[in-house]
Formats: structure tokens, C-alpha cells, sequence
């Protein structure tokens, strides 16, 4: 095989709102699959109880620090990889690929012993009631012991997008997603009889509650392992069959580069939202209830940005192993533009049905309304989020992550979480003040970005 090839271009000759929406839509499916079984998860807990979604909540933001390790060190390899795509370096971006195996392998194993060791304690640091620490712990310990095969699943599907495979992840996912819900209804509840076209049914069930929606999640994380490592082996631009898994150290110092700050900024924001449930937990069960369910029903809402983001991500690594600047502005400007004007239309539907959404997840009426009415709040903030989600997609794919993790640093901490610790703990404030923090954060975010794209010093990329 020869080491250099015609750039792996995807929108060489083409219409960019075209290729942005082409790429955008498997990611955005893929979200979408991801959401219902977030909601079916909380929906089949919420049925057990208030306790039980609060048990589900309050470590619900240790889990994205878990997985926060794998989503970044999945950036570093998309520039990398995309980068070496686009400047037609086709067997420098399989070995990269074959170092991303040893890299998720490791952060895997590190990342998930490093959770279960703290599983037993953890619902107790975040002031978690007693009766839910529990449930909390094995929870957490379950799905932790499972990021062996979760890592490795995101880094590949960062991998697969960067040489523009937009759909490979979308249909493992789809897949590990209907395992998870099959494995939850079997697991979750105890043996009972159905009813179904005037017949009755009696279906087995493991009733292991809040223990088996963990369960079920983890043997999905193992399904979804087996069928990425199949998918990207068979990849032509990025298989890394054939090229040595040992430590290729001026690679992986170049990935690092990209990947530290990326975990900087994700351990930030992270340890942001962790501090912000401990101080929602201090409200109380029914408050902590509302907003982790009112969490999880905004995801729905926000997650076309997600497939922009992988479309800007991918395009301006592409862009910049070219060496195209206008090509790589045009990318980022129209990929914003349609973010922006998306998710504008996504708010406007969030804050029209809140209690509806609330109610797809609860049957308590004290928290459908705590939520509803923070849900209304937080949908003004859904454009800005979008044009984040763009721009910070567009840096991680140049490689340019420092910009990103110094401005979350500032947002997180001195407009979302100190603000809210002084209305809770100085003015006895409740959720809505503390979400609208929350909502100060994402726009002043989103601004303090498209300043600085605006000023063009990220340009300093292509030199």
C-alpha cells in the first residue's frame, strides 16, 4: 500500500449544508436511540419510585466523569486520524488507529477500577439520603465494572467518524440500545403476568429494581464492544489489522497534546455538574428527582447539536490536513448556522410540552411540576448550546482544545457553580435559581466562543 493517497475529502466537489446534513443525521439518529433508552431507563425506574430515580441521579454525573476520560481521548484520535485522512496519509491513519486500541483498552480498565473502588461512598460524599445510598453504590459499581468494553465503543466510533463513517456507529448503537431495553425489563421488575390482546402472559423477571437497570445497561456495553471491533476492523482507511499494538510513543505524545486539554476541560465541566447535584441533593428527594429527570428529558432536545458537532468535527480535520482555510470556515459557519436554527426550533417545542415530557417519566405529580418548570427555563438556552456544540467540535477537530477548556473552566465555576452555592447556601434559594445558572453558563459559554472564533486566532492552526 502506498503511504500517501488522494485525500479522503467528503465534500470535495459538493454542497456544504448537504454534507454537513449528510453526516449529521446518523449521529443525530444515533442520539436519538441513545435518548429513548435513556427514557426508558428512567421511565421503568421513575415506576419504582421517587428513591429510585433519585438513587439513578445522584451518581448519574459521576458516570459522565467516567466516561469523560474515553470521549476525550476519543477526540485526540479523530484530529489525528482525520487530520492524516485528509491529507491522504491512509496507512499513517490505520497505525494511529491501531494505537487507538491500546489507549481504550487501558483508559477502560483505569477509569473503571478507579469507579468501583469509590462505588460504596460516592452517594455519601454527594449527600445522598441514606435509603438511597445503596441502590446508588451498586448502581455505579456495576456500570463502572463494564468500562472495559464502554471505552473501547466510544474511542472506535470517534475513529469511524473521523474517516467519515457517520453510520457504522449509529447501527451498532441502535443495536446495544435494544439489548439495554430488553435486558431492563427483564431485570428491573420481578416475575408478573401481562396482559396482551385478551390473553395472559406470564413473563420472568429478575426484580433486581434499580440494580438491574445497571445490569442491563452493562450487558449492552458488552454487545456494542463485540460489533464495534468487528466494524472497524473491516474499515479499510482505518483497520488496524496488520500494523503493531505496541506503543508507538511519537503518536501517542501527539494525541496526548490534543487529548489533555480536552480532559482538562471535560474533568471541569464534570466535577462542575457533580458539585451541582450535590447542592440539589441537599434539597432534598423530591427536588433531585425533578432535576434528574428533567436532565435527562432536555437531552432529547439538544441532541441534534450532537450530530453537527461529529459533522464539524470530522469536516474541519479533513479541512485542515488539506490545508483549506476557506473551505474550513465555510465548514464551521454553516455547520453553526444550522445548529443554531435547529435547535431554536427543538427549545420552542421544550418550552411549550413540559409537563408532558415530565409525565413520560413520572407519575408524581410534585415532580412534573418542579420540572416542568425548570424544563421551560433551560429551553432558552437550547440555540446557544448548539452553536457551542459546533464551535467547540470545530477546534477539537483542528486539534485547537486549550481555547475550549479555559472558557468552560471560567463559565462552570464562577457563573454556574458559585452563583448557585451563594443562592442555596446564602439566600436559601431553591432548583429553579440553581437552574438559572445553569442556563447563565451555556450562553456565556457559547458567546465567549463565537468571540473567539470571530477574532480569527484560531486560524493560527493551519500554520
Amino acid at each position: 500500500m502506498s503511504s500517501k493517497q488522494q485525500p479522503a475529502s467528503l465534500y470535495q466537489g459538493k454542497n456544504l449544508t448537504a454534507v454537513v446534513l449528510a453526516l449529521a443525521w446518523p449521529t443525530i439518529v444515533e442520539q436519538i436511540f441513545q435518548t429513548v433508552v435513556q427514557y426508558v431507563d428512567s421511565a421503568m425506574v421513575g415506576r419504582i419510585g421517587a428513591n429510585a430515580s433519585a438513587a439513578v441521579g445522584v451518581t448519574s454525573t459521576a458516570m459522565w466523569l467516567m466516561n469523560s476520560f474515553s470521549f476525550a481521548v476519543g477526540v485526540g484520535f479523530l484530529a489525528c486520524i482525520s487530520r492524516a485522512a485528509g491529507a491522504g496519509e491512509i496507512r499513517q491513519a490505520r497505525t494511529i488507529s491501531a494505537q487507538a486500541v491500546l489507549v481504550s483498552l487501558a483508559v477502560g480498565i483505569i477509569t473503571g477500577s478507579a469507579g468501583v473502588l469509590v462505588s460504596g461512598s460516592l452517594p455519601r460524599w454527594l449527600g445522598a439520603e441514606a435509603e438511597i445510598c445503596g441502590p446508588a453504590s451498586a448502581y455505579f459499581a456495576i456500570l463502572c465494572g463494564a468500562l472495559i468494553f464502554r471505552c473501547p465503543v466510544i474511542v472506535f466510533g470517534s475513529v469511524l467518524r473521523a474517516a467519515g463513517d457517520m453510520r457504522t456507529p449509529m447501527y451498532v448503537n441502535a443495536v446495544t440500545n435494544l439489548v439495554n431495553m430488553v435486558f431492563n425489563f427483564l431485570l428491573i421488575y420481578p416475575s408478573r403476568t401481562v396482559e396482551l390482546l385478551g390473553r395472559s402472559f406470564e413473563i420472568w423477571g429478575a426484580g433486581l429494581g434499580v440494580a438491574g437497570a445497571a445490569w442491563g445497561t452493562a450487558i449492552a456495553f458488552v454487545v456494542g464492544f463485540v460489533l464495534m471491533v468487528f466494524a472497524v476492523c473491516r474499515n479499510h482507511l482505518i483497520s488496524p489489522i496488520g500494523f503493531p499494538l505496541k506503543p508507538n510513543l511519537e503518536i501517542l505524545l501527539r494525541v496526548w497534546k490534543i487529548t489533555l486539554p480536552n480532559i482538562m476541560q471535560r474533568l471541569v465541566l464534570c466535577l462542575g455538574q457533580i458539585s451541582f447535584t450535590a447542592l440539589i441533593t441537599g434539597l432534598g428527594t423530591i427536588p433531585l428527582a425533578a432535576h434528574s429527570i428533567a436532565i435527562t428529558a432536555e437531552q432529547a432536545f439538544y441532541m441534534p447539536g450532537s450530530g453537527f458537532q461529529a459533522a464539524a468535527t470530522t469536516l474541519s480535520g479533513q479541512a485542515l490536513g488539506a490545508g483549506d482555510k476557506d473551505k474550513l470556515k465555510k465548514i464551521i459557519s454553516t455547520a453553526g448556522r444550522i445548529s443554531v436554527i435547529v435547535l431554536a426550533c427543538t427549545g420552542f417545542l421544550l418550552f411549550l410540552f413540559p409537563s408532558v415530557i415530565m409525565s413520560v417519566f413520572t407519575p408524581d405529580l410534585e415532580v412534573i411540576a418542579r420540572g416542568a418548570e425548570v424544563l421551560r427555563l433551560v429551553s432558552i438556552s437550547e440555540p446557544f448550546f448548539g452553536l457551542t456544540m459546533v464551535l467547540e467540535g470545530a477546534f477539537n477537530g483542528m486539534g485547537d482544545t486549550k481555547p475550549s477548556f479555559y472558557i468552560s473552566l471560567f463559565t462552570m465555576w464562577c457563573l454556574r457553580i458559585l452563583p448557585a452555592y451563594i443562592c442555596v447556601k446564602v439566600f436559601g434559594l431553591g432548583l429553579v435559581a440553581i437552574w438559572w445558572c445553569m442556563v447563565a453558563d451555556v450562553i456565556s459559554r457559547s458567546m465567549l466562543l463565537l468571540a473567539r472564533y470571530l477574532r480569527g486566532r484560531w486560524l493560527k492552526a493551519l500554520k
